[in-house]
């Protein structure tokens, strides 16, 4: 593969994970942490980009995103994707997108009344690129995300030179643990189960360049996996500085939308709003083309759905939430997405252990499932309060909403020792 190919598919990869929920935590977060912001910025990048980068060095191992649920039963294997795609696709993620990109890059210049034409109207947008799976590295890669990237550099550098404030001092948890709520804000922004996600999308670009063998596309998943990881960390590091320098512009501010647009109008007027709109839609676009495309080819290699006909039921279903159920439908996917997580990062650490033939595997999908369901109900508040009171004496890791990393680690070990593995079923995706 050539240089330019293997940037592209790096370029693509970064611009698929940068939606503009990537954009708004980073500077809520650094604000808080105040000054200890960079310690919790050195916390949030552990999580929130080296757990999609080890995704994404692990599938290309696999060399099929299939791979990573081989040995689980049938039934457990479909239900598994299938959340997956749902939640990450019309259910919940995709029309998200759409609403932000509305709320940031068009409804501060005409108000309110504009969502449905405006969904319609970036639906089709991004189903008519969506349609050009064969062009996705080049149209994202070689052009989208090099025009984000000079914006965000716009922005950044305007702002280091005309800094809107000083740090201030960290809230109590930031100044107990900043390391910790770090980590745990980074863990929060679920682009570990993206990164599943994406797997279909990053092998297949992979694929197309002519790369068909195992080795090959390991070795390539990493050079990709490290240019994601350069851009991601430097994009987040730059947000985070924003929210740090923010104080006298934005003091106490309810969400890092509410950072950026203060920040933006501030160091460049109109120019810096337009730019701001600009950035947003843009980032959302190429969220919304990247889990249109993964959802098709999931579609098409496990059900035989022709590509344009998934693409295309999943962004009319895409702009119908947006308009109709979005707050509905947050309220049931949001708890499946904070369950399915776990299972997820579980996979992938089983699979960079080589246990994903061990017929065993189900056991920690559905340890992990138990233990996910448990810290998702923590997150919600909806937990009772004597549950709550065991569960914090008994259960390691509680507190931090992260009580399956104890026990799936045992789980794991115990895998490693178990019977040696043998395939049980073949993949989907060859």
């Amino acid at each position: 593969m050539k240089k330019r190919d293997i940037t592209a598919i790096g370029f693509t990869t970064f611009a698929l994970f940068l939606g503009a929920g990537n954009l708004i935590f980073p500077p809520m977060m650094a604000q808080q942490a105040g000054e200890n912001w960079l310690i919790a910025m050195v916390g949030f990048l552990i999580s929130a980009v080296g757990l999609p980068a080890l995704t994404i060095i692990i599938l290309g191992r696999l060399s099929s995103v299939s791979k990573l649920t081989q040995s689980l039963p049938t039934w457990l294997d479909r239900t598994f994707w299938l959340a997956v795609f749902i939640t990450l696709g019309p259910a919940f993620v995709l029309p998200r997108a759409v609403t932000v990109a509305y709320e940031m890059g068009l409804k501060p210049f005409v108000g309110e009344g504009y969502l449905l034409p405006f969904s319609v109207t970036f639906c089709a947008i991004s189903l008519f690129l969506a349609l050009k799976p064969g062009k996705l590295v080049d149209i994202i890669g070689k052009f989208m995300t090099p025009a984000l990237i000079a914006m965000l550099g716009v922005l950044v550098i305007t702002a280091i030179f005309n800094p809107q404030g000083s740090t201030t001092q960290a809230l109590a948890n930031y100044q107990q643990a900043p390391l910790v709520n770090g980590l745990l804000e980074g863990y929060m922004t679920l682009d570990a189960i993206a990164a599943v996600a994406f797997g279909w999308v990053i092998i297949q670009a992979i694929k197309e360049k002519g790369v068909t063998t195992q080795v090959g596309i390991r070795r390539y998943s990493y050079f990709i996996a490290g240019i994601y990881m350069i851009l991601m960390s430097i994009c987040y590091l730059a947000m985070g500085y924003l929210g740090a320098s923010s104080s006298a512009i934005a003091p106490g501010a309810s969400n890092g939308g509410a950072i950026l647009t203060l920040y933006s109008a501030a160091i460049l007027g109109p120019i810096g709003q337009l730019l701001l709109a600009v950035i947003t839609l843009t980032a959302c676009l190429t969220t919304i083309i990247g889990l249109t495309n993964a959802n098709a080819e999931y579609f098409e290699k496990t059900y035989q759905l022709p590509f344009t006909k998934g693409a295309t039921i999943a962004i009319t279903l895409t702009a119908l939430v947006a308009n109709f159920g979005l707050e509905q439908l947050i309220s049931f996917s949001l708890p499946l997405i904070l369950v399915l997580c776990p299972i997820a990062i579980a996979l992938v650490l089983a699979a960079s252990l080589s246990l994903t033939e061990n017929p065993n595997l189900k056991y920690l999908v559905l340890i992990a499932l138990a233990l996910g369901c448990i810290d998702t109900a923590a997150v919600l508040g909806i937990m009772t309060d004597s549950l709550n009171r065991m569960f914090l004496e008994w259960l390691p890791l509680y507190s931090c909403h992260l009580s399956w990393v104890g026990p799936c680690s045992l789980v794991l070990l115990w895998l490693s020792f178990t019977m040696k593995p043998t395939k049980s079923h073949q993949p989907a995706l060859s």
